[in-house]
């Protein structure tokens, strides 16, 4: 009875925030006992333990915690964490674009549900979610601007790349790589070339099995500024979402893009 009047009272506050169903049950089921020992555990390590160990401020945690929550396709964890950043002061501007950098990594139908959920968490939260585009290319320039911060990431390497490009290939590995992994992600705005690298390698060690890529985006992330130690606290900011085995997969490749001194 009591489970019952629970769901009937979220349904009810769904209406209120408009904020659907499906986002009403998970909230109502959020309260039940078989899950509490494991909230308990997460709420401690991602916002107790875990903060005073890196060095990344609430905002930037909370923009790593997106990035991998959206690559992992996780819509109940995200929705929670969502609701946490809007109510420590993060801009939904930049958890938007948090989500976007990861589309051309995670696919496009785990951005859109990461996006549905942000929508949803700005609505309850009385907060306006911007809808204006961040785009700044066009499809006439959109594939020399990606080419042009690739190559300023990943420099020559490139070229060469480019260049041994097999013929059936080239649309994959050249045109949609530079065009839309990079043109239409990278070169957005709302956030800086160093947090979209950065949400990258954190969306790539989430997947997993994606080492050569991580170690990739270790080094470009080394290229733009980033150090050693912020590429292990990103790791630890993922670690309660990921797990260890793809954290663990995830320092060894930054301990050979950034080997310890």
């Amino acid at each position: 009875m009591q489970r019952r009047d629970g769901f009937r009272a979220a349904a009810a506050a769904a209406l209120f925030f408009n904020i659907g169903w499906r986002n009403a049950m998970a909230a109502a089921t959020n309260t039940l006992s078989v899950e509490r020992d494991a909230l308990d555990i997460l709420n401690r390590l991602a916002d107790r333990d875990i903060p005073g160990k890196v060095g990344f401020d609430a905002r930037m945690r909370a923009l790593i915690e997106t990035a991998s929550l959206t690559a992992l396709g996780d819509e109940r964890t995200i929705a929670e964490r969502f609701a946490k950043a809007l109510d420590s002061g993060v801009e939904p501007l930049a958890l938007r674009e948090a989500v976007m950098q990861t589309m051309a990594y995670s696919g496009l139908a785990r951005a859109r549900t990461a996006l549905a959920e942000l929508e949803a968490a700005c609505r309850a939260a009385g907060k306006a979610l911007p809808v204006e585009s961040a785009a700044t290319v066009t499809d006439a320039n959109r594939f020399e601007r990606g080419l042009a911060v690739q190559k300023g990431i990943f420099g020559p390497a490139i070229d060469a790349m480019h260049k041994s490009a097999k013929a059936d290939e080239r649309f994959l590995t050249v045109d949609l790589l530079s065009g839309y992994c990079f043109g239409d992600s990278y070169t957005r705005s709302g956030l800086s070339l160093k947090e979209r690298e950065l949400l990258t390698f954190a969306a790539i060690a989430s997947l997993g099995g994606c080492e050569p890529q991580v170690k990739a985006h270790a080094a470009g992330n080394l290229a733009v500024g980033t150090t050693r130690r912020e590429l292990i606290d990103a790791i630890v900011v993922m670690l309660p979402y990921i797990g260890f085995p793809k954290s663990l997969n995830a320092l060894a490749m930054v301990n050979e893009a950034a080997p310890a001194a």
